[in-house]
């Protein structure tokens, strides 16, 4: 969601600098600790999630993408690390909707292909059925390891991930423009 469906104010050197992460993915850093560090770092992190929520501009051409695709009666989910409470606000200022929306909630977190196999699961698909769409180097995990064979990074500047196997766009309109090669 944030990065990908929606531009969002994160500033993550300063948030993981805040919560000691030690360079650990930040969900797994919190599910570890011990309470009561555990409340108050996630309370940190809420904080953080909640002001960029706020902060939210939905990125140019998604809403024209997710049109053709349920159009094109083409099944589309949204797995997010964030929490529902956010993803629901964000859906819903955007008039946004999803066949099947996972947030962290479900307890699968990216950069585990875990949460995306649940996706398949739930929409009945196999992963050569299916394309990913991200932001970021968990995106790009999570889609290989649940098999997904086709996977799309939006990004921001010059291509830098050490990650093979996905093709990179610098807008909604040229991903767009790729994903119609296939409907």
């Amino acid at each position: 969601m944030d990065g990908t469906i929606v531009d969002v104010p994160y500033d993550w050197p300063k948030i993981k600098e805040e919560l000691g992460s030690r360079g650990l993915p930040i969900l797994s850093y919190l599910s570890g600790l011990p309470e009561p560090e555990r409340s108050e770092k996630w309370a940190v992190l809420t904080r953080y999630e909640d002001e960029a929520t706020r902060g939210a501009v939905l990125r140019r051409g998604i809403r024209a993408l997710l049109e053709r695709l349920t159009g094109g009666g083409i099944a589309t989910a949204l797995v997010t690390n964030n929490s529902a409470k956010n993803t629901k606000a964000v859906l819903g200022r955007f008039h946004l909707t999803f066949d099947l929306v996972l947030t962290r909630e479900s307890g699968l977190w990216k950069p585990s292909g875990a949460p995306l196999r649940s996706a398949m699961t739930i929409l009945g698909l196999n992963p050569d059925e299916c394309c990913a769409v991200g932001d970021s180097r968990f995106d790009i995990a999570a889609a290989q390891d649940a098999g997904i064979p086709r996977i799309y990074l939006l990004r921001r500047g010059p291509r830098t991930s050490v990650f093979t196997g996905y093709e990179s766009f610098g807008s909604v309109a040229s991903l767009r423009k790729r994903i119609e090669r296939f409907l």
